[in-house]
Formats: structure tokens, C-alpha cells, sequence
């Protein structure tokens, strides 16, 4: 088969390799559509220990199953794998599995390829007709339904009576921004520092786009902060414009460290909440959103060939595209 292989920061290159052994419980799918994640980006530049070249990346993975599981039909993958025996896979924390595997990190290869194998478990049957670009954003989309999910537990009223101000507008801040909508919230707010973003975002809900380096944001402070990118200069920013009991939910993993201001949390009684991904039944929630078109019409999204990926991360990391998601097409699109 035909994969895009990471072979180290910034070179990463389209080339045959093996193609992937299903095991007696998996199932092999035809990757039809794969998007380019963050954490995609940090590994290509050589900024994830936990994904060392050479190693095929990509894990918001849509395509038709070839054996194992129903075969023909066209599936969405959760691309994490579980134990389903540990204490937080048993209590319905599969994200947070003491065993948990992903594909794209070792020792499971990525989706920028032609095939993958996967558990039958993680894959998520989807309308025939439905397009398999928009169906390989359940990944992403999740993290934000698994993030609001976690931050309606703590918010001190009904979530659609909140004002909400999402840090980035990735495809996790937009995904975030949608669930938000679906679940009828009417005050959103996106902070987007690339003004090519600025137009598609508008156009993908009823969200208010600012630029905060030389645009106010909410007149008035946030219920709930959602930041989407995770480094210092947007924590210093969620921990500066959140009010007083309000809630910050943190999805991006862009810095490790830095930026919270820990005594403004501790005299404001603000809550901070770290988010991973996201449970089974949060990926199972978000198909069926996404499926029923309570996300939108997910147009916000530009596809390319498989073979056009390397320069895809190129343009992504020198901030020449609008789109805040590029979905690579393994097989042609046929």
C-alpha cells in the first residue's frame, strides 16, 4: 500500500510499505478520508517523544471495511484502543485507560495510508451516502463534546445560559464551538489570531470571531473558557478573562507548561479541568450529532491527495490556509 511515513522533524514521505496484518478481532478498512490532527503537527516537528520516526501518523480515520466486522460498510474509527478490563475502562473512563493504545503511536501505525487495522470494537457503522471527509471529524469533534460534557458537570448554570469563549479555532476549537451550538448555547465567542480563518468561521455557526491581538473579546467575562490550542499564551489569556466561578476547560497540547495565573484560580474560585479525548459513548454521541446534521453542514474543511501531504503540513505550519482542517484522501476519492 501507499503511505505518508514520518521519517523525522519537517520529512515526511509518500512511498510503499507493508500493508497492515488484521488480527482474528480486527477489522481492515480502506481509508476513504483522514484528517491532519495537532498532535499530527507536533510530531512533525519533532516535538512528540510518543511518536518517534519512522512511524505513519493520522488517526480521524473514515473508510469502508474490507474483512472483519461489517464488511462494505463505511465506518468511522475511534482510534483509541482500550483494555476494557482496568478500573477507569470498567467505570466508563476508556480515555483514560491504564493500557490505552492510539494509532499513529507506537506500536500501532497511523491512518495517512491506504489501510488500517483496527479493533471491530472501534469502528462506528455511518450512512452509506454520508461523506466520508465529514465523517472523519467525529475524532476531532469528540474531544470538544467529551470537553463540554465535562464542564457542564462543574458550571454553576444550565449550559445554555453560558457565555462561552473558545481559544483557537482549529478544528478542535470549531468542533468545541458547534457542540455548544447543538446543545443551545447563543453566546459563543472564537479567539482566532489567523485572519484567513476569520470568514470561514463565521460561516460555520452563529459564533462571534475576534482577533485578539488587536480585537476585544466578550464585553462581558466568560462563564466557560475553552482553550483549544494549550500553550502558555492562551492559559495566561483563559486565566485573565474567565469570571469569577467560571470554568476553564483545557483540550490543546501545544506547551506543556506556563501561563495559568494559579492565585486569580485559587482567590476567584475558578475551575481548571484538563480533558483527554474523549469516552466510547462521547464518540458514539458525536456520530450519531454528526450523522443527524446537529454539527452543521461541516464545510469548513479542505480536502487533498494523500500524495499532496507533505506539502499539506508544510502550508499548515507557515499558516497559509484558511481551513481549519485539511482532510488528506488516501485512495483517489473513488
Amino acid at each position: 500500500m501507499k503511505a505518508l511515513i514520518y521519517e523525522g522533524p519537517q520529512h515526511l514521505r509518500y512511498a510503499d510499505m507493508a500493508d497492515p496484518v488484521a488480527g482474528e478481532h480486527d477489522s481492515l478498512i480502506r481509508i476513504e478520508a483522514v484528517g491532519i490532527c495537532g498532535s499530527d503537527m507536533h510530531a512533525y516537528l519533532g516535538h512528540d517523544s510518543r511518536r518517534p520516526a519512522p512511524l505513519v501518523l493520522g488517526h480521524e480515520v473514515c473508510g469502508t471495511v474490507l474483512s472483519g466486522g461489517p464488511v462494505g460498510k463505511r465506518v468511522t474509527v475511534n482510534p483509541l484502543v482500550n483494555c476494557m478490563q482496568c478500573e477507569h475502562c470498567k467505570a466508563g473512563q476508556t480515555n483514560l485507560c491504564s493500557q490505552r493504545q492510539i494509532i499513529s503511536m507506537p506500536p500501532r501505525e497511523g491512518g495517512f495510508a491506504q489501510l488500517v487495522a483496527v479493533p471491530q470494537r472501534n469502528v462506528t457503522v455511518v450512512p452509506d451516502g454520508f461523506d466520508p471527509a465529514r465523517a472523519s471529524l467525529t475524532e476531532p469533534i469528540a474531544c470538544g463534546w467529551h470537553a463540554i460534557r465535562r464542564a457542564q458537570q462543574v458550571l454553576d448554570r444550565p449550559i445554555e445560559e453560558a457565555r462561552c469563549c473558545i481559544l483557537g479555532g482549529g478544528a478542535i476549537g470549531v468542533g468545541a464551538a458547534l457542540v455548544l451550538a447543538a446543545q443551545g448555547v447563543r453566546d459563543i465567542w472564537i479567539a482566532e489570531t489567523n485572519p484567513l480563518r476569520h470568514d470561514i468561521l463565521r460561516r460555520a455557526g452563529p459564533f462571534t470571531v475576534f482577533n485578539p491581538l488587536n480585537e476585544s473579546g466578550p464585553p462581558d467575562e466568560p462563564h466557560l473558557v475553552i482553550d483549544g490550542y494549550g500553550g502558555q499564551a492562551t492559559r495566561k489569556a483563559a486565566s485573565a478573562m474567565v469570571r469569577a466561578g467560571g470554568v476553564i476547560v483545557h483540550i490543546g497540547l501545544a506547551e506543556p507548561e506556563g501561563g495559568l495565573d494559579i492565585r486569580r484560580m485559587t482567590l476567584q474560585e475558578i475551575t481548571f479541568i484538563g480533558t483527554y479525548t474523549y469516552t466510547v459513548d462521547d464518540f458514539a454521541q458525536t456520530v450519531r450529532a454528526l450523522v443527524e446534521g446537529r454539527l452543521g453542514n461541516l464545510d469548513w474543511i479542505e480536502e487533498r491527495p494523500l500524495e499532496q501531504g507533505a506539502q499539506a503540513f508544510s502550508d499548515i505550519y507557515a499558516g497559509r490556509l484558511a481551513a481549519p482542517k485539511i482532510v488528506l484522501i488516501p485512495n483517489g476519492g473513488d
